[in-house]
């Protein structure tokens, strides 16, 4: 195998070119890699279990990776935005199924907010059919609500 060729193992990952030989190489940090950890933060995953599918140290993940660590608290918004972003623009470009699932999930973030405005306002009854609905079936202890007169 000639420096050009990238052998694989048989998780997917590239071979070192220095695989069997003295020390470590350097690691150098991926897109992919990148991708990976962020997807990994927006499930929860500790540094420890990161490093590990990775398949790098946590000194070395925290060197390479800590502006990606750094972004652990908005991790899920952010891979959620690209999923939605991307669902938007498969939907522009046709895509009918990517189109319904985007407006599924806006409907689920969004749509609540103004149902409950909707049924608030279906359940509103203005005075004068709030008037018209208690002349129609008046309470059964009407005659106790009249005021005697002294005979």
């Amino acid at each position: 195998m000639d420096n050009s060729e990238t052998a694989f193992d048989l998780f997917g990952d590239p071979v070192r070119r220095n695989a069997g030989k003295r020390g470590r190489p350097e690691h150098v940090p991926t897109k992919e890699n990148i991708n990976k950890i962020m997807l990994l933060l927006a499930q929860g995953w500790t540094n420890e279990r990161i490093a590990g599918a990775v398949g790098i140290t946590i000194p070395t993940l925290k060197r390479h990776y800590f502006s990606v660590l750094k972004t652990r608290d908005v991790a899920r918004d952010r891979v959620e935005a690209i999923g939605i972003l991307t669902l938007w623009n498969m939907g522009r470009e046709g895509n009918v199924a990517a189109m319904r699932e985007y407006f599924r999930r806006h409907d689920a973030a969004v749509g609540d907010i103004f149902g409950e405005q909707v049924e608030r306002a279906k359940d509103r009854v203005g005075k004068k059919e709030q008037a018209r609905i208690e002349a129609d079936s008046p309470p059964d202890d009407w005659e106790g609500a009249i005021p005697q007169t002294m005979q």
